[in-house]
């Protein structure tokens, strides 16, 4: 179905997402930049069925809530605003607006979320065993831990009695479980999970080799929730048949 897309943010990211959206057959009806990020209205939001905004931590919460003033459904790729998460989505449901929001838009960091979560209720009984993290992202990316990275350790936290809560940092405490984070060059992300022993360690990584992942799932994310009330993420986008996320 044809949307008029707003695009908020038009970095790496934003150029990625405005070539699949156009190559899915959608029109770009909004770019907002550095050169207006503080001067775009909502009139000229409303001309748009619906935003995707990949924008920096410090501008997030102020472009959601003018999408919220004009009616437009918003999908959201930053992260580093998480701390405001609980607050927005009240408003949102105050509002009776649309915000679809996750740390990560691709398919297949989904998929690893869901191996990540195995194999954590599989380690949980295995003392022996500690979990440590590391994930790499470019030098462009602002947060650190990257917002991929918190959510695949709320989840080894959530299955794995020992850790009580993450650290950025290398850590001895068993209660803590360590992320360690890289920035490197133009990597688009990698993150691996590791549990370590005395005798052996096993392993889990997913690595991007560009942003057409993120970006696709960013375009689809937007179909889906064009006519759609609510607060959602990807748990119910990743409902759907697997055609339809390609």
């Amino acid at each position: 179905m044809f949307m008029n897309i707003a695009l908020i943010g038009y970095g790496k990211m934003g150029k990625e997402i405005e070539q699949i959206a156009l190559s899915r057959g959608h029109k770009i009806t909004l770019i907002v930049d550095a050169h207006n990020a503080t001067t775009y209205t909502v009139e000229e939001l409303k001309k748009a069925d619906v935003a995707i905004e990949f924008s920096t931590p410090d501008s997030a919460l102020g472009n959601i809530y003018k999408c919220f003033e004009a009616g437009v459904p918003i999908v959201v790729g930053t992260t580093g605003w998480l701390d405001k998460l609980d607050e927005v989505k009240k408003k949102c449901a105050d509002k009776k607006q649309t915000l679809f929001y996750t740390s990560n838009y691709s398919i297949g960091v989904n998929l690893f979320f869901k191996l990540n979560q195995q194999l954590a209720k599989l380690m949980n009984g295995y003392k022996e065993y500690d979990v440590h993290m590391e994930e790499i992202h470019h030098v462009h990316k602002l947060d650190a831990p990257s917002g991929t990275a918190i959510s695949l350790a709320n989840q080894v936290i959530q299955y794995v009695d020992e850790k009580k809560k993450w650290v950025n940092a290398t850590t001895t405490d068993k209660n803590e479980l360590g992320i360690v984070s890289k920035r490197l060059d133009e990597v688009p992300g990698t993150h691996t999970v590791t549990y370590a022993s005395s005798i052996d360690e096993i392993s889990i990584t997913h690595i991007a080799h560009s942003r057409k992942g993120f970006a696709l799932g960013a375009v689809v994310a937007a179909e889906w929730v064009r006519d759609r009330k609510g607060v959602f993420g990807m748990e119910q986008l990743m409902a759907l048949p697997a055609e339809a996320l390609a």
